[in-house]
């Protein structure tokens, strides 16, 4: 059966207690699903499909793709009789379990960004995972890119890149894994006393938040970031490897372990662990128990204003000079 381009799907969810989560589609009143061009319910798969510049709506979270697909099951309970009985709805006493989204995925809440080609959100579950092109999570801090899949758990606060993973500072520092985690800070539990927060810099424009979260009007916050396989950080001056490591984006440091190597120009040092403080672009190599570090640096010859070396069998400080001509000599 086709419908009209636009459909609220107040029965399908059991509205559950608004809640300021980020891109979080399993807490809130009903879902509004348009279309333009049209949407069809086929009762025997139990979904409802919207074609054309589709778009699912619910508590400021929105999807937006070619097509969605909204799929549904029978729900249990006096309350789905009641339902059924006084609502007009084909699917009146129903609930959505999975919201499917396919072609140019856009998943947008006041502050942060998802995209893909593709999104699976499994109700059940509260994850989100994106594949396709174009794969990238943005929030006001950061922005995590994949090649793979791009998980999202809203409820436990956490997104998942895999496959050429990326996060990429606001001043251009990045990190890249096989697999990165993002862990984001938690809210404070509601009625909770908060301390008085200390004086911040004033907000930088265009970055509106969600209200709830860490930091006032400013939009959730990434607390750390976890990197498994072939860990590579990239400073203005330096390139540092390792096999696993944390980043804290509140602090700007971060540790890399395991087969750890600091690259600067043509010097490597090479060691187990390092720390990098991304916001100065210095890195540390830390020896671990009862082993050397190692390095190979490479003398800086010709630069202006370093020493040059003196050419072989001459004295150190022999070198040659050029000759001036005297004063009237011919050339």
């Amino acid at each position: 059966m086709r419908a009209a381009g636009a459909l609220v799907l107040a029965a399908l969810l059991a509205a559950g207690p608004a809640a300021a989560q980020t891109l979080d589609l399993t807490q809130g009143g009903p879902v509004e699903i348009t279309s333009e061009d049209g949407i069809e319910w086929r009762q025997q798969e139990q979904a409802v499909i919207a074609q054309g510049n589709a778009r699912a709506a619910r508590d400021g979270v929105i999807i937006d793709a070619d097509r969605l697909i909204a799929r549904y099951r029978p729900r249990s309970g006096a309350a789905a009789q009641r339902e059924g009985q006084s609502a007009a709805s084909p699917v009146s006493g129903s609930e959505i379990w999975r919201l499917e989204a396919e072609g140019n995925v856009r998943i947008t809440s006041a502050s942060e960004k998802a995209t893909g080609s593709r999104a699976v959100y499994d109700m059940d579950q509260a994850v989100m995972v994106l594949s396709g092109q174009g794969l990238a999570l943005e929030t006001p801090d950061q922005r995590i890119t994949a090649r793979e899949s791009l998980e999202y758990w809203p409820q436990r606060r956490m997104a998942v890149a895999r496959g050429g993973a990326v996060v990429t500072t606001t001043d251009d520092r990045r990190i890249t894994a096989d697999t990165l985690v993002a862990h984001f800070m938690e809210n404070p539990a509601a009625g909770a006393p908060t301390a008085q927060p200390a004086a911040q810099p004033a907000a930088q424009p265009g970055r509106p938040g969600i209200p709830g979260l860490p930091g006032g009007g400013e939009g959730s916050r990434i607390d750390r970031v976890e990197a498994f396989g072939q860990v590579e950080i990239r400073t203005p001056d330096e390139v540092v490897r390792g096999e696993r490591g944390v980043y804290s984006p509140q602090t700007g440091m971060a540790r890399l372990l395991g087969g750890v190597r600091i690259t600067r120009g043509d010097n490597q040092l090479n060691g187990q662990e390092a720390i990098v403080n991304l916001r100065s672009g210095i890195a540390r190599l830390v020896s671990a128990p009862g082993q050397r570090v190692q390095g190979l640096i490479v003398p800086q010859q010709g630069q202006p204003g370093e020493a040059q070396l003196p050419p072989a069998g001459m004295p150190q400080g022999a070198a040659r000079q050029p000759r001036q001509p005297r004063p009237g000599a011919a050339p």
